[in-house]
């Protein structure tokens, strides 16, 4: 349990030889894939669609990511798309090798760290904030792409863009889901390009089934396709970018510069074992890898199967868990690289202190299996990273808002790469601006409104170029041989982490098979309280877990989680969540 480089963590959980061992290499590949099949899951069926087109002609795992964020971008902006960023795990059992690719957005030279306060010092109101060019941050997801593009790539960079160009100029069915977002948003009718793309002259919202078309976006796409991420970072791209957030309702500071500056970054993951598998996921500015990671640590020692599924001492023993790690998360984790980079930890320092065997232990002896904690803080780590740093002291609390919003894909591709992503905008349709036909993100507001608690320094406040934390969690498993086991992420804010952990709980504990697991109903405690999804628990279990002294609400807990898994066959299961319009796709590479 550490902040692993890859090479070690394969060999750790017995892949049988170092990167470029070909005998363990075809074993896996084999199994996985033995008729050169590949698979796909994603949150709309034209994005899936597309995905499974650049597949089905030999193209790589990466490749159908990029035809399919660009289609995502076009049929659900209310989620995701080029005007946003992302974070993508990688594996190729070619060569043993597993990366994250980090294309989170970045604030511009112009930010502070009292962006989001008003006059007289209090933090603004979200909706105030989100809605303008202060919340926009430098989009990251086509530099992502392009740099998991270079190193994993079959097919030419400018094929993978014609399925959403061509969406964009002949137009695709407006769907329910986002009719219903288009009606529920009303600030985004205020803003002049989005009223006149997504309304009607009335300023209703487009109906169910309206072809709508897109030729900005397709203009915006075909010069990327030509020029790749260098036409969108330099040129009209970024100039129409720029111009739409300093023109808009609170200005945001943007500048020319802040996009040549702009840079994504390959990092390694962050990886644990939970029962008999790894499970490896994205290390900050996410902090989702780190915080799914101390859940299932801390769960570890319970037995959850005996507990049986979703009973009051599985779901008590969950909510503790995760109490104990989201306080740490709310303490901790951030851009750590700019914090190091500050005076500060370094990101091995911070993860190495968290995830500690340890550490997570002395945490998990904190868990009451009968009661609920009176009260949960942050734990101090510094005692367990072997390097040593001192005591981790002088830092507040987090104060960001993170609504829920964001898509999720998984992608197999004929030789056994794998990619799952997660992409978002961050609040449904961002900042509510558009230019070169994409919605601009407002990823800023996933920063601390309040720079400072207590007079103590937050970890996650604004600063200039740096990345604010999210809680995207896309996730890659192996079984005990080191063989791709499976992979599985999820759309929903700060719930991200509670949607991963109990589909993997389902999956692992349960023994639920993979669409049960991801339509499980959701429990997650992410902001002080534990929240049930609603009408899918009775009154009873409720007021167990209220006398076990839980404060418990029940709302709507819209995941997006979208999976796949290896079959002891070596076919692929797959999932949709329910709760969006996502489909599974699978099939066999055509004959050349």
């Amino acid at each position: 349990m550490k902040y692993w480089v890859v090479a070690a963590m394969l060999a750790l959980v017995g892949c049988g030889g170092e990167p470029g061992d070909e005998a363990a290499v075809s074993a896996v590949s084999s199994a996985a894939n033995p008729e050169k099949s590949w698979f796909i899951s994603a949150a709309n069926p034209y994005a899936a669609e597309a995905g499974a087109e650049i597949l089905r002609r030999g193209g790589s795992a990466v490749d159908a990511a990029v035809a399919t964020q660009a289609v995502l971008g076009l049929v659900e902006p209310q989620s995701s798309g080029l005007g946003g960023g992302g974070f993508m795990i990688h594996y190729d059992p070619a060569t043993n090798e597993l990366v994250t690719y980090n294309g989170r957005e970045t604030a511009p030279a112009s930010a502070t760290p009292d962006r989001f306060l008003t006059e007289d010092g209090a933090p603004m109101n979200f909706y105030d904030a989100v809605a303008g060019g202060l919340s926009v941050g430098v989009p990251g997801a086509v530099k992502m792409l392009e740099m998991a593009h270079l190193e994993h790539g079959e097919l030419a960079w400018t094929d993978l863009f014609a399925p959403a160009i061509a969406l964009s100029e002949n137009g695709f069915e407006v769907s329910p889901r986002l009719n219903m977002l288009l009606s529920r948003i009303p600030r985004l009718k205020q803003m002049p390009a989005a009223a006149a793309y997504f309304y009607d002259d009335n300023a209703a919202p487009h109906p169910v089934g309206h072809l709508l078309k897109n030729p900005d976006y397709a203009v915006t796409l075909k010069a990327i396709a030509e020029g790749g991420a260098e036409a969108f970072y330099k040129g009209e791209i970024a100039e129409q970018i720029v111009e739409a957030v300093n023109t808009a309702p609170n200005p945001g500071g943007m500048t020319l510069a802040d996009f040549e500056s702009y840079t994504a970054e390959k990092v390694d993951p962050v990886c644990s074992g939970y029962r008999t598998l790894l499970v490896c996921s994205m290390a900050p500015p996410s902090s989702g890898g780190v915080t799914t990671l101390q859940i299932l640590s801390m769960l570890e020692p319970f037995d959850l199967a005996a507990a049986g599924a979703f009973s009051v001492e599985a779901l008590h023993l969950l909510f503790e868990a995760s109490r104990l790690a989201y306080a740490d998360r709310n303490q901790y984790l951030a851009d750590n690289q700019r914090l190091a980079e500050e005076g500060g930890l370094s990101p091995e320092q911070v993860i190495g202190g968290l995830l500690s065997p340890d550490y997570l232990a002395m945490r998990s002896a904190l868990i009451d299996p009968q009661v609920a904690a009176d009260a949960v803080d942050a734990g101090d780590p510094s005692p367990y990273y072997q390097a040593g740093a001192g005591k981790w002291t002088g830092l507040g609390a987090d104060a960001s808002p993170e609504p829920p919003s964001t898509t999720h894909f998984v992608i197999v591709d004929g030789d056994g790469r794998v990619v799952s992503m997660t992409a978002t905008v961050e609040f449904a349709f961002g900042s509510h601006l558009m230019a070169g036909g994409m919605i601009l993100n407002n990823q800023l507001t996933d920063f601390s409104f309040l720079p400072e608690r207590d007079g103590a320094p937050v970890a996650n406040a604004v600063g200039p170029g740096k990345r604010p934390r999210s809680s995207m969690s896309p996730v890659i498993l192996f079984d005990e041989n080191g063989a791709f086991y499976g992979a599985l992420g999820s759309p929903g804010g700060p719930a991200i982490i509670g949607f991963v952990v109990k589909t993997l709980i389902a999956m692992i504990d349960w023994e639920m098979s993979l669409q049960d697991a991801v339509n499980a109903p959701n429990a997650v405690y992410p902001r002080g309280s534990a929240v049930l999804e609603e009408d899918t628990f009775d009154d009873a279990t409720i007021a167990a877990l209220e006398a076990k002294g839980h404060d418990v609400s029940t709302r709507a807990l819209t995941s997006g989680v979208h999976a796949v898994r290896v079959l002891s066959d070596g076919a692929f299961e797959g999932a949709a969540d329910k709760r969006r319009e996502g489909v599974a796709l699978t099939g066999v590479v055509d004959a050349e």
